[in-house]
This record gives structure tokens, sequence and C-alpha cells, in this order.
């Protein structure tokens, strides 16, 4: 393998790391624009807001609690199915 070659090889190696490295930002970035939607997080993956028995975020021990809310983007929650039912803007017992 040549200068030139190795040159092209090291180049393409970073750049597949970069784009994977993006790629993982973008899995943890949320939308500009969020809102709270309750009845949709599995257990464990709720945001600050969980049932009684809970604290904050991730403390939630029911899938799709009622109680228990994950922020979505914004206008998609009432558009969420779950096994119990669609996601809610409020609270639900």
């Amino acid at each position: 393998m040549n200068f030139a070659q190795s040159t092209l090889a090291a180049a393409a190696v970073m750049a597949l790391v970069a784009g994977a490295a993006q790629a993982a930002d973008g899995k943890m970035a949320k939308p500009a624009e969020t809102e709270k939607c309750y009845g949709v997080a599995l257990a464990g993956h709720n945001d600050c807001k969980a049932g009684e028995g809970t604290t904050c975020a991730g403390t939630s021990k029911v899938n799709y609690d009622g109680k228990a809310f994950k922020e979505v983007a914004k206008g998609t929650c009432i558009t969420m199915k779950t096994p119990k039912g669609m996601g809610s803007l409020t609270p639900k017992s």
C-alpha cells in the first residue's frame, strides 16, 4: 500500500468513526419541542415523574404507568398506542 492509499484508508476510517459518534449522539438528542406524555413509558424508562413509590427519572416499576411520563415530540403523544391504551397529556388513573 502506498502513501496515498494509506492516507485514503485512514480518512475513510475516521469518517466512519465520526459518523458513528454522530449517530450515537442523535439517539440521545430530544426534539426541540416536546410534551409530557403519560402512560407510554416502559418500566425504568420514564422521565422525571412516576407513580407512588418512585422518585424521578428511570424509577417507574410498571410498563405504561399512567402516572409516569415520557418526553415525546410535540403533537405525537395522543397518537401513541400502547397495550394499555393511548398516550395522554395528563396523568391517568
